[in-house]
């Protein structure tokens, strides 16, 4: 009998990386209470980090991007949430370790790299409107540079790519501060790092962004239905947090 073909996927050079947390009430978007609930800020959580599986997939089918994608768990990959996600999404899971943000970080791109990757970028969950483009120019820029990353509005970095882990980049770092983009390019030049950045974009921390991403949203339902950034579910969880925002304020 001739041999058949094998269907097993052959592993990709790339990794996309995606930091979650699983959405439990007070353990996540707590910048958004009391002006929402726990319950609320939750569900809205829940949204972005299926917000950013979708999109990561998509990216990848529209600009025909080769990478294996990884969802970093917090507080643990046994969660139901995270469980939920590997089987619908087809992601492999792996624990955050580390006692802060840098040295989850720092843990996530060395376990990464460790199974052979070449190109590893990392990306959270609060930018649920982030461009597909960004994704297809973070790998395009690690073939011509040492380290990528995305700006974001408030001073740090919504996304970080490597072509080799750089431990010294997530150390001595203020995290949740508006000194983190800056203090981490001072580093990347200190060890002679080529660095190359994307455009800036806007996540989703505080009451104001949340506002701001309602009002994107409302105008993103003025596209027609194959322009629109926002899935149904985040545009209809957008719209009753609105509504209900009113109503608390009257």
């Amino acid at each position: 009998m001739r041999p058949q073909p094998s269907d097993r996927k052959q592993p990709a050079s790339a990794a996309l990386v995606i930091f979650a947390k699983a959405p439990v009430p007070g353990q996540v978007k707590t910048r958004l209470c009391p002006a929402l609930t726990e319950d609320e800020a939750a569900t809205l959580h829940g949204s972005f980090v299926l917000d950013t599986l979708e999109r990561t997939k998509a990216a990848a089918a529209t600009f025909k991007l080769s990478f294996d994608r990884v969802l970093a768990c917090a507080p643990s990959s046994t969660h139901v949430f995270f469980r939920i996600m590997e089987a619908r999404h087809g992601v492999t899971l792996l624990d955050q370790e580390g006692d802060d943000l840098g040295a989850r970080m720092r843990h996530t791109f060395d376990q990464v790299f460790a199974r052979g990757y070449k190109q590893v970028c990392l990306v959270g969950t609060d930018v649920p409107s982030l461009p597909l483009t960004h994704y297809r120019d973070a790998f395009a820029g690690l073939t011509r540079h040492d380290l990528i990353l995305g700006p974001a509005n408030d001073g740090g970095y919504y996304l970080i790519g490597m072509t080799r882990p750089h431990p010294a980049l997530f150390v001595h770092i203020p995290w949740s501060t508006d000194q983190v983009l800056t203090l981490t390019e001072q580093k990347a030049a200190v060890a002679g790092l080529k660095t190359a950045l994307l455009p800036q974009w806007n996540d989703i921390d505080t009451l104001e962004d949340l506002q701001g991403l309602i009002d994107d949203c409302i105008a993103d339902k003025k596209r027609p239905k194959k322009d629109r950034v926002y899935s149904t579910r985040t545009a209809g969880t957008l719209e009753l947090l609105a509504k209900r925002l009113r109503e608390r304020r009257a």
